[in-house]
């Protein structure tokens, strides 16, 4: 008998949908397009004739059909390039008022017109703000933060169920705090699939802080005349037609009414504020604004409370370096003081086990592998780690123990000594088995539908699974420390061997020769032979530049001069900085804007702004990101301003295990594709750094946008 195959599903299609050109608005509103250089209207859509009372709209000047106040904003809106706004605007035909959103969007000026709110509503909301901030600082801890929120948002809007909703590292996401009307049903702790809120939505959340779904059954109101939807982008459109399939998601959700918040942090998603209501319920323009104003708080507020814990615990981890460092520098043999200190390294990081290998010597502590196991898994490690630190909370996706050493070593942190002995410290924690409550199956979260379309999960039933294999997460501080240890251990080492080789010398003070080479021993062959070839080969290029009259020759020299000092700024950092393998790449930008504005004349000092938050990276990466930056600077130096200084912002920020480079022009933005030398070395760079470089309209000028991971992605072996 033939088995029945299922139709295959294409589960990326939601990521692919464009949702930001849907052609149609949601009718509770109307919308307006009209020729920016006159004024008249060309498009509207919604009840345009029966809200403003015109059948003949169209190609009326928006004088005529929204009266003076509307058209001298418009005009303002569009000579300054700005998002206008006109509350309780009464056009001369109409029976009522509304509030008026007005900018521009792929060359056509937006009116977005929404009924206005009651009268005496916008009076006590700043109250109402103000207390919420005030309760917000008083929050002991994060998650009291966050149902405080719950209660203030449910409070603002009026909506039956509110919830905070935090993204994970997968894009997953996990309800940290709700607050529920009697009846409603609670998704406190539970999870959603990364699938429920696709790739191009969490961007337009990003770009749009607030949205609304009066009623979620609604019939979409299209564009009249019809204008091809790729001809308008609705990115910025409050009033923006959602897809079919999300209001099908609220519709099985038994939702009549939907809004969202969104929880931005350094310019990255953190969170919704995502608010349900059965019946269908509208937020006016002035409760948003509201809503806007208040989660910019609570994002500060979060920021300010993760802060607060990542410093403490650097507190107190520092505290258990400093203690170990100390018992280790006051015995005798580094091996066997390591030896009899082996419950302060595990509590130092709270792993469940510890094992030291040096050479054939083993000594372990708590609870590990079995010795045969743990000297393969150590000399794994030690070839498969780039880096002299490497963590995992799930060591069964990197390498494979057997079966019965698993459950004590589902997680792995590993800081390597010494390579060639090898020298390496391993914790261990044990698997940790974790219920997970999703809404819903998150493996049968899509259904095909007609035509093999895809319909929403429909199931929205507490669904629990249990995941194996995977230990308590090693946090950034934890990794920070078992670095800062390791260079510790070096240094307790080398100082030892620095006190026995000083002894030597003491002896032999009449073999000058002998004492010469073992003071080169002890710096390390640490020298500057790579920064001076550096400095020869700019000479070269300065001296050639002299000797042409090539003016395009000499540009190219100095371009070329610009990205040498780039790389040998980060070998000047190496020899000043405590490791060799990193190097803070805010202080190396820092520096390398420096020697960039200075070549650049002394017009560009003023107007170069820096932010720069700490970021370590690895050292080819940071010449890799000096480069890139080195290019998007002088691309401004060249493009923006036509050569001439103008306003150029630098800022530099870690998103968990990415960073972020934007530089920010307001020149006269990027035009055409360009396809010198330049551009095709930083696709280059961009490609070695395995991120991605995009170009931004900065409103006015360029932003260019550098996203790429601290570390490249490790592909662990199986054993």
């Amino acid at each position: 008998m033939n088995e029945h195959k299922a139709p295959e599903i294409d589960l990326t299609i939601c990521d692919r949908e464009p949702i930001h050109i849907p052609g149609s608005i949601q009718p509770h509103g109307v919308m307006l397009l009209a020729d920016p250089a006159t004024l008249t209207i060309t498009h509207a859509a919604s009840d345009v004739e029966g809200r403003l009372g015109r059948s003949d709209w169209l190609g009326q000047t928006l004088s005529t059909l929204l009266g003076a106040r509307a058209a001298t904003e418009a005009e303002r809106c569009v000579r300054d390039r700005t998002r206008g706004f006109i509350a309780r605007l009464a056009p001369p035909f109409a029976a009522e008022s509304f509030d008026a959103l007005i900018h521009t969007s792929s060359g056509r000026l937006v009116i977005e017109l929404e009924p206005t709110s009651d009268e005496g509503l916008s009076a006590a909301l700043l109250p109402q703000i103000e207390a919420a901030a005030a309760a917000f600082e008083k929050a002991p801890d994060l998650v009291a933060l966050c149902h405080m929120a719950a209660q203030e948002y449910r409070r603002l809007t009026g909506y039956g169920r509110i919830m905070i909703y935090r993204f994970l590292d997968d894009d997953a996401g996990v309800v940290v705090a709700e607050s529920l009307a009697a009846g409603e049903h609670s998704f406190l702790n539970h999870h959603f699939p990364a699938s429920d809120i696709p790739k191009q939505a969490r961007g337009l959340y990003v770009r749009n802080l607030v949205r609304v779904i009066p009623d979620v059954h609604y019939e979409a109101a299209p564009l009249r005349p019809d204008l091809p939807a790729h001809e308008f982008d609705m990115s910025d459109c409050i009033l923006r037609s959602v897809s079919p399939v999300h209001l099908h998601y609220l519709r099985n959700m038994q939702v009549g009414a939907s809004a969202s918040v969104s929880i931005v942090k350094d310019g990255v998603l953190w969170g919704l504020i995502a608010c349900h209501n059965a019946t269908p319920l509208n937020i006016h323009a002035d409760v948003r604004a509201a809503c806007r104003a208040l989660a910019g708080g609570l994002a500060r507020q979060i920021k300010a409370r993760e802060e607060t814990d990542a410093y403490r615990e650097r507190v107190r981890l520092r505290s258990f370096e400093d203690d170990i460092v100390a018992l280790l520098s006051r015995e005798g043999s580094l091996d066997t003081a390591i030896s009899n200190h082996i419950g302060e390294l595990m509590r130092m990081l709270g792993s469940d086990g510890v094992a030291v290998l040096r050479g054939q010597d083993l000594v372990v502590g708590g609870r590990c592998p079995a010795e045969k196991e743990v000297r393969k898994l150590a000399v794994w490690a030690v070839e498969h780690s780039s880096d002299t630190v490497f963590a995992t909370d799930r060591l069964a996706e990197h390498y494979q123990l057997p079966e019965a050493d698993r459950a004590v070593a589902a997680g792995l942190l590993a800081i390597t000594l010494s390579a060639s002995e090898p020298w390496i410290v391993l914790w261990f924690r044990a698997e940790e088995v974790e219920v997970v409550n999703w809404a819903g199956n998150p493996h049968k979260n899509m259904t095909p539908g007609p035509e093999g379309t895809l319909n929403p999960r429909a199931s929205f039933e507490a669904w629990t699974e249990t995941v194996r294999g995977r230990a308590r997460r090693w946090t950034l501080p934890e990794a920070e420390a078992a670095g800062r240890l390791r260079v510790s251990v070096m240094n307790v080492w080398q100082t030892r061997r620095m006190r026995d080789l000083n002894r030597q010398l003491l002896n032999t003070l009449d073999e000058k020769d002998l004492l010469l080479q073992q003071k080169e021993f002890l710096i390390g062959e640490v020298n500057h032979r790579v920064q001076n070839s550096l400095q020869l080969v700019s000479s070269f290029l300065a001296l050639q530049g002299r000797a042409s009259d090539d003016p395009k020759l000499n540009a190219a020299i100095d371009e070329a001069r610009r990205r040498l000092s780039a790389v040998s700024l980060v070998h000047r950092r190496l020899y000043r900085a405590d490791q060799l393998e990193a190097v803070d790449a805010a202080r190396y930008a820092d520096e390398l804007l420096t020697d960039l504005v200075s070549s650049m004349g002394a017009e560009w000092e003023r107007t170069v702004t820096r932010d720069l938050q700490p970021v370590m990276l690895p050292t080819d990466r940071a010449v890799g990101l000096g480069l890139v930056l080195t290019e998007l600077v002088i691309n401004a130096n060249k493009y923006a301003y036509g050569g001439a200084a103008g306003p150029l912002r630098v800022t530099l920020i870690e998103d968990r295990n990415t960073f972020r480079l934007m530089v920010a022009d307001q020149g006269g933005g990027r035009t055409g594709n360009r396809k010198g030398f330049g551009t095709r070395m930083m696709d280059a760079l961009v490609g070695q750094l395995g991120g991605s470089l995009d170009y931004e309209d900065n409103k006015p000028g360029t932003l260019a946008v550098l996203v790429a991971p601290i570390e490249m992605p490790r592909v662990g072996r199986e054993n």
